[in-house]
């Protein structure tokens, strides 16, 4: 397989470009007060589908040729991937086939059912979504759509980046979440490619810190029973995003569950923006001062906007 580069990020930017927002990048006095540096936040939170996993879901689903695309697509996610490939594979008229652990919110589910997704529910472990997917797709031909371990999924993401750094070109810095790694992946090639110089970091939940101890090791480390608040960031960084992560990310920062939630108010009161948990790690990496940003031009990717304000208050 050969290796993502600028030229797919920028032909997936041409693919999507114009079924996807062009998220704002918001600045904020007060939190460049708080930090120290100069922050340019880009706001996937108000992205097709609540989070940048649109971008990808589109290229990969847009690049299918129409023989294969008949078949639908198919995939396993518990969340934010699940909900944007079935509003891609929306935009084609064919179905979308998603296995989803049976511990799903209702919240979740039924954003994906609505979407027009199939949902096939199985058993909450990884091993259990990938084969339910894999019989999914034995089962109707589908084509499978990996949640972040897909080279078009990688490039779709990375055009979050492209578009951050045309709004804003002299950053010095990118910080934005990783948990399988394509956003980083993605963000991270694009970036080095406009700005050879520029520095990359990550957030990445305490309870899954696969990605940091990963990096530090040098090869794949997985962390058994990972848990935290931000269930976005719970997969195993991937084979085709580490290689990527190894050569291009200075450092991957992990912060506690309070931490994010921190963040998150932070971003709500004063931004007034909402961002859920995997979206606000990035900025909590900042405001526990991880990742130096004193003096500094930083691009801060909210990875997505999908609040499950039930969960947050208890069920109440």
């Amino acid at each position: 397989m050969s290796e993502i580069a600028i030229e797919d990020i920028r032909e997936a930017h041409a693919r999507i470009r114009e079924r996807i927002h062009r998220t704002p990048v918001l600045t904020s006095a007060r939190l460049d007060e708080l930090s120290g540096g100069r922050l340019f936040f880009k706001c996937e939170n108000f992205q097709k589908t609540g989070s940048f996993k649109a971008r990808g879901a589109t290229n990969a689903v847009l690049s299918l040729a129409d023989a294969e695309a008949a078949r639908g697509v198919a995939t396993h996610s518990s969340g934010n991937h699940a909900a944007a490939l079935a509003w891609a594979a929306g935009l084609r008229g064919i179905p979308a086939f998603i296995a989803m652990p049976r511990t799903v919110s209702r919240v979740k589910l039924a954003s994906v059912e609505r979407l027009g997704g199939r949902v096939v529910l199985c058993e909450p472990t990884h091993e259990a979504r990938e084969a339910a997917a894999d019989r999914i797709v034995r089962e109707t031909g589908a084509a499978f759509i990996h949640p972040f371990d897909d080279p078009r999924v990688i490039a779709g993401q990375g055009t979050a980046a492209l578009e951050l750094m045309g709004d804003v070109p002299d950053l010095d810095i990118i910080v934005c979440p990783v948990g399988g790694g394509g956003l980083l992946a993605g963000t991270s090639i694009a970036a080095k490619a406009l700005r050879p110089g520029i520095r990359l970091f990550a957030g990445e939940p305490e309870g899954a810190a696969d990605a940091s101890l990963s990096l530090a090791s040098g090869v794949r480390r997985p962390v058994e029973h990972p848990s935290s608040i931000a269930d976005g960031l719970l997969a195993f960084v991937g084979e085709l995003a580490f290689p990527v992560i190894r050569r291009n990310v200075d450092a991957i920062a992990t912060v506690s569950d309070d931490a994010i939630i921190a963040a998150m108010r932070q971003i709500w009161e004063i931004m007034k923006i909402a961002v859920e948990p995997s979206g606000a790690v990035a900025f909590a990496a900042i405001a526990q001062k991880k990742v130096a940003v004193a003096g500094r031009r930083v691009g801060v990717i909210l990875s997505g906007g999908n609040v499950e304000f039930d969960a947050l208050a208890g069920g109440r």
